[in-house]
């Protein structure tokens, strides 16, 4: 069966060419209609067409429309089926709706407007049962392969975010702390994460998470640096609708979204003396009460925090509360700088290359190795946050197949660790002696860093110098300076 139209489609079944006429004529500004005047034409146009509703005259020739109508039934339950009788035959009433599923029993003669109404109501319906039929199906199919979707990015996560997604060679510092995570993750103990901003504690933590028994919960963040007192209560705990000015709906805090996995407190050194307060009874008690309830509620959470202070340092001034301190560093971990983990910069430069490139929608080849050398001798006093920002940079700039050295930017170029990739060049910036020493370490320096910028093309080099080609060869000559 096919569908030829967007209007419903209804069958006349009826022996009389007149009533035929009749019903066309009334349906036909709302319908499709197809017309039969006998049960076996009618049974035709069923095998053909797509049929939503049948109207049937109950007394024909052949058989009655009760009759047709449960072999319809049995073939197409979906169709609705309506009776037309002139006849108030109580039995055929009864066994049109027992036998034959009658939608309507309607008697002659009919009115146009209830005729219409009833089939217009009777097409409804149809469409509603279909959809349900639909939505039933996707539902009971849907059920298991959301369920394999969901198991598989937990695999995902799991692998991507645990302990294999932090970078590292075999030399790292990092492997010490990576050691430490995978003995402690599976058990619920509160840990306290120290490093310098950019280090990748929050990649920590949720290394933390994806290594334990909680690891199929949710993973919580929460800054508390970046909110003042009462909007980071708000946060954490939830409010309840009229609270306070502004609170037009009740809200889940980060507590409650944490339930069964774990909260990740990140810059936890920079809350108040007063938070502090509130925060240790919720850890202490392990139940906390959204601002504008009756009652706590209590969950069911592992704490993860993070600082860049020196939280022990900050205990023993009074900035920061013991009690809270020992609350939350039953375990201390410390993440090393990037500049202690130059090992590590080339493979971290390659994976955070592979993210920008997705992020900017641009490909290259990779690092020269000149740019390399100066990624890892630079010391980063941003860390990883620096070094994935000059990496979006300089592949933003690139018009060549490979990232040069050409396209860091001046303060890395400048910076004494990178001159150091030179010994003739620190033994220059290591001296003691006067002024015309000082200077040609100085000269050295500015040497280095135009001809990176220039690729060592000499010619260009020279120009942007004021020296000829000459001079500049014999200057790189005196300092030893070559392309890396």
């Amino acid at each position: 069966m096919t569908a030829r139209s967007r209007l419903p489609a209804v069958l006349v079944v009826d022996d009389e060419p007149r009533s035929q006429e009749a019903l066309r004529r009334t349906l036909e500004e709302d319908f499709e209609v197809f017309t039969a005047a006998s049960a076996e034409q009618a049974q035709r146009i069923m095998e053909t067409e797509w049929v939503q509703i049948i109207v049937c005259d109950q007394r024909m020739p052949e058989t009655t429309g009760v009759e047709f109508l449960k072999s319809v039934r049995s073939r197409w339950p979906d169709t609705l089926r309506i009776i037309l009788s002139g006849y108030t035959d109580a039995e055929d009433i009864i066994a049109g709706v027992n036998e034959a599923g009658i939608y309507q029993y309607l008697m002659k003669p009919w009115q146009p407007e209830q005729l219409l109404l009833t089939l217009q109501t009777a097409a409804r319906i149809y469409r509603l049962q279909q959809e349900n039929q639909r939505l039933s199906v996707e539902l009971r199919t849907a059920e298991p392969v959301l369920a394999k979707r969901v198991e598989i990015k937990h695999e995902r996560a799991k692998r991507e975010l645990a302990l294999d997604g932090l970078v590292r060679t075999p030399e790292s510092p990092l492997n010490a702390v990576c050691h430490l995570v995978e003995k402690l993750a599976p058990f619920d103990l509160s840990v306290l994460i120290s490093g310098e901003s950019g280090t990748g504690k929050e990649m920590l933590a949720r290394a933390i998470h994806y290594c334990s028994r909680r690891a199929d919960k949710a993973f919580v963040v929460e800054n508390c640096g970046a909110l003042p007192d009462q909007l980071l209560e708000a946060e954490l705990f939830g409010y309840k609708r009229g609270a306070f000015t502004g609170a037009y709906e009740d809200r889940i805090g980060r507590f409650q979204q944490a339930d069964g996995g774990t909260l990740f407190l990140d810059e936890i050194g920079d809350t108040s003396p007063a938070f502090q307060v509130k925060l240790l009874r919720v850890l202490q008690e392990g139940e906390f009460r959204p601002l504008g309830a009756a009652r706590p509620h209590s969950v069911d959470i592992r704490v993860v925090a993070a600082t860049h202070h020196d939280l022990e340092a900050d205990v023993r001034a009074g900035a920061f509360r013991e009690d809270l301190y020992y609350r939350l560093a039953t375990v201390t971990l410390h993440v090393p700088a990037l500049r202690e983990r130059a090992m590590d910069i080339p493979l971290l430069a390659g994976r955070l290359l592979e993210a920008s490139q997705k992020l900017l929608g641009k490909a290259v080849d990779g690092f020269t190795t000149e740019a390399i050398v100066c990624l890892a001798a630079y010391r980063w006093p941003g860390n990883v946050r620096e070094l994935q920002n000059e990496i979006l940079r300089m592949l933003a700039l690139c018009e060549s197949p490979r990232l040069g050295a050409d396209l860091l930017a001046p303060r890395i170029l400048r910076s004494p660790a990178v001159d150091q990739q030179d010994d003739r060049l620190l033994d220059l910036i290591a001296v003691d002696g006067g002024l015309k020493e000082r200077m040609e370490a100085l000269e050295a320096r500015v040497l280095k860093e135009t001809m990176i910028r220039s690729r060592w093309n000499k010619s260009r080099a020279a120009s942007e110098l004021g020296l000829s080609r000459v001079g500049l060869r014999n200057k790189l000559l005196r300092y030893g300076l070559e392309r890396a």
